[in-house]
């Protein structure tokens, strides 16, 4: 399911047709909404998030309490929890689109009302703009390209405009009474399916099809109309997309009836200087996200059933839109260059830094748990990273030094090869172009206790006073590493690295080879004759 929060004409809610696999928003439809609408409301709330219902036709529902609640059949059966928005998306094992070719499907009959001016150049060239920064990293659809499906394919900014499609077939008789023209989906669904495949268009997952409309032929999802567009007696939603099965295809296809200057849908804020933009913000952009990451609503979206438009359709400017990059001659904010043009419309979710971007942004790598969590203070380990965000990285450290070497092997997979250690716990981390990984408990390697391996020289007087170098691992850098002769420990101890040590030697009471211990984080050497042999003489 496909969830969202809304206010005014966007009750930005989501459910799922299981005949049709349709997608799309449904307002709240209790008269305890329009309570929870008027709490939220004094409380200044505005997020997005949304209780799951399910209704009397077996459609399980998701909204967030609007303006103007409309009265539906009361809910029965309800099963409500607290949406989880800030939770990433969850892959279910669907198909996503790997490349997306798009067309504008205008309908519009002879003798109808037709487009304002500047309306249709302004959404083709948007979609232009799209192809162009293909593959790029300056806007909104490069977020969605960090998405995979089993096979590891990416949700690639890979965008094509197949260009317009002008259908002048008339309207059928209306579908629904909540506008002057009013159409199911069931009969756009329809006029879709008849026309692509009289032309003979592809059906696939790597077309879509943007049903565009003029002002005032609005839709509904059912005969009903308790859910229709925003600019009818009953608004419900700026835009939504779906699928149709067709033979051995399929058909991805967005609804964005007209909704320019409708409250709700367009900010009026149009730096693009076009009133296409009301649309784009609207919904175009949001279903076309969706649409790559979830095109038959069975692949991409949160334990809440959030896609991830949905995650980002908050209402509230700065995590709706982010921060603006500049300011249009119009004087209208900007947040998208998209083919040289600025526009202004919502961000998209990252699962890469867990909250909505305008842009993809590095990955903070984050790393879960190290196998094994121990090994030898000696080094040479060999441990296996795993986490998120890894792709690209470029430092493994084990505390502060360096790995020996490391494999990146997936972005949430890192073999790396330990390098010696002091004894106790060291925080490994990895850094890449996002920055460096947070320290968690997850990321604990503990060394073993230390050894000695030589001591040079290895003979002195019983008075003691002989400065000697010991070899060996898991040293303490500094002078907080005991070293024991005997029962006496050597004086001036300094250690530059934790494998070299400088010592005195205590005074023993008779001639004799003794074995000497180092002890670090109370962790004691083990005897290891004849490298940790030192004979008094």
């Amino acid at each position: 399911m496909d969830r969202s929060g809304a206010r005014d004409a966007w009750a930005n809610a989501r459910m799922r047709s299981t005949a049709g696999g349709l997608h799309h928003t449904r307002p709240a439809a209790v008269i305890a909404a329009a309570i929870a609408a008027l709490l939220l409301l004094s409380l200044g709330a505005s997020s997005a998030s949304a209780l799951i219902k399910r209704l009397p036709n077996g459609h399980r529902v998701s909204y967030a309490p609007t303006h103007r609640p409309l009265a539906l059949t009361p809910l029965t059966g309800s099963a409500v929890r607290s949406a989880k928005t800030g939770a990433p998306l969850e892959y279910h094992g669907g198909p996503i689109m790997t490349s997306n070719t798009n067309y504008t499907f205008y309908w519009s009959p002879s003798g109808a009302a037709g487009y304002p001016a500047g309306y249709t150049a302004g959404i083709d060239r948007y979609l232009e703009g799209l192809a162009a920064d293909s593959g790029t990293k300056q806007n909104v659809d490069s977020v969605s390209a960090q998405y995979t499906n089993g096979a590891g394919e990416a949700a690639a900014y890979n965008s094509h405009f197949a260009g317009a499609i002008i259908d002048t077939n008339p309207y059928p008789e209306n579908g629904c009474s909540a506008a002057a023209i009013c159409l199911t989906d069931a009969q756009i669904q329809a006029e879709l399916t008849s026309y692509i495949s009289a032309h003979g268009l592809p059906a696939d997952l790597t077309h879509e099809y943007f049903v565009l409309t003029p002002p005032a032929v609005e839709s509904c999802f059912e005969a009903s109309g308790f859910e229709c567009s925003s600019g009818s007696s009953s608004p419900a939603y700026c835009a939504y997309h779906g699928k149709i099965t067709v033979g051995g295809g399929v058909i991805v296809y967005a609804d964005d009836p007209y909704t320019a200057g409708v409250l709700g849908c367009d900010t009026n804020q149009h730096p693009s200087e076009s009133i296409a933009e009301g649309t784009i913000q609207g919904g175009l952009s949001h279903e076309h996200n969706e649409s790559i990451t979830d095109p038959e609503l069975s692949a991409w979206y949160g334990p809440e059933g959030s896609e991830n438009g949905d995650k980002c359709r908050t209402f509230i400017e700065s995590t709706e839109y982010g921060k603006a990059l500049g300011t249009a001659p119009d004087g209208a904010p900007y947040n998208q260059v998209v083919g040289g043009v600025d526009y202004w419309y919502q961000q998209e979710w990252s699962n890469r830094t867990v909250n909505c971007q305008q842009r993809l942004a590095p990955a903070v790598p984050m790393i879960t748990r190290l196998k094994p969590k121990s090994g030898a203070a000696a080094g040479g380990s060999i441990v296996t990273i795993i986490g998120a965000g890894f792709t690209g990285a470029s430092s493994v450290r084990f505390g502060a030094t360096a790995a020996v070497s490391f494999t990146v092997n997936s972005d949430t997979s890192i073999t790396a090869s330990a390098p010696a250690g002091t004894t106790g716990a060291a925080d490994v981390t990895v850094t890449g172009e996002g920055g460096t990984s947070p320290l968690v408990a997850g990321d604990r390697f503990t060394y073993g206790p230390p050894t000695i391996t030589s001591i040079s020289p290895a003979t002195g007087p019983v008075a003691g006073g002989t400065a000697v170098t010991i070899t060996g691992s898991g040293f303490a850098v500094g002078a907080t590493t005991v070293f024991s002769f005997g029962k006496a420990h050597a004086t001036s101890v300094s250690c530059s690295s934790s494998t070299h040590c400088t010592a005195t030697t205590p005074a023993y009471a008779s001639p004799h080879a003794i074995d000497v211990k180092a002890t670090v984080a109370s962790r004691t050497s083990r005897n290891n004759p004849a490298g940790d042999r030192f004979t008094y003489k």
